[in-house]
């Protein structure tokens, strides 16, 4: 087996998360530092979203990079795509050998208070940023590489305010599959990982700073307890190591059995 096909032997493995400043996507892109990746995060410009999930990167022996990018703007993405491939060069990144579409936004707005807004921008990040992004990407990417669509466990079970969030992340799960078939011919497998309720700062906070919230929850959970950012941040690096090889095209709900 060549190095190319590998990843591995030419170089650090790195893994690209987008929105991996906070929540979720902090607890992913420390997830995979923690397997030996070189990570390299994402953050909205004119931000320093990223800094706390540097620094704890790189105070536990790990390697981390950031980068600006603004997952609506598809414009910028050839752009960034020269920015990274310029950093891959560097003798500690060599190939990009993971790609986690995390980043997103939630909108969460009754029917009729539901604009034409709201909609464009849940597709145009949730979606369509992801879709665009991967092809700018994939070229970069060699065999054995995998890419992780992070997606919700309400495309499963919504809610009446879920309505273009719940929408946006369900096209997002379908294109995981479509993607799965048409870039298994190169080697790279394509899955999506949906997080049930977790406690983060998404949408305002409520499921970390509600007792009654979590309390209903955990009643309603096979596992008997809300989410915690590690639970996804472990999944979405165990679905990218080499025990899941064989694995594409598939949706991993992390939810400890919410709403069964």
């Amino acid at each position: 087996m060549t190095a190319a096909t590998t990843g591995k032997a030419a170089g650090v493995r790195t893994a690209l998360v987008t929105g991996g400043g906070r929540g979720l996507g902090r607890s992913i892109a420390e997830a995979l530092a923690d397997r030996g990746f070189h990570v390299v995060v994402t953050h909205r410009p004119q931000t320093a979203d990223a800094d706390a999930t540097l620094q704890a990167i790189r105070q536990r022996g790990g390697k981390a990079d950031s980068m600006p990018l603004d997952l609506a703007d598809t414009a910028s993405f050839p752009a960034f795509r020269e920015s990274l491939e310029r950093r891959l060069r560097d003798p500690r990144a060599s190939t990009l050998d993971a790609l986690v579409n995390n980043a997103g936004i939630g909108v969460f707005r009754t029917f009729d208070e539901l604009t034409l807004d709201d909609y464009e921008e849940s597709f145009a990040v949730n979606t369509r940023g992801p879709l665009f992004l991967t092809q700018a990407l994939v070229d970069l990417m060699p065999p054995g590489a995998g890419v992780v669509n992070v997606s919700t466990q309400m495309t499963r079970q919504a809610d009446a305010t879920s309505l273009v969030y719940s929408a946006s992340k369900a096209a997002l799960e379908s294109l995981s599959a479509t993607l799965a078939i048409a870039l298994g011919p190169r080697g790279i497998r394509v899955n999506s990982v949906a997080p049930g309720p977790t406690a983060t700062d998404f949408n305002g906070g409520a499921m970390r700073d509600s007792e009654a919230l979590r309390e209903y929850i955990s009643n309603n959970t096979a596992l008997g307890r809300v989410g915690r950012p590690d639970d996804i941040g472990l999944a979405v690096a165990a679905l990218l190591g080499p025990e899941m090889a064989w694995i594409t095209g598939q949706r991993i709900e992390a939810a400890g059995g919410a709403f069964l």
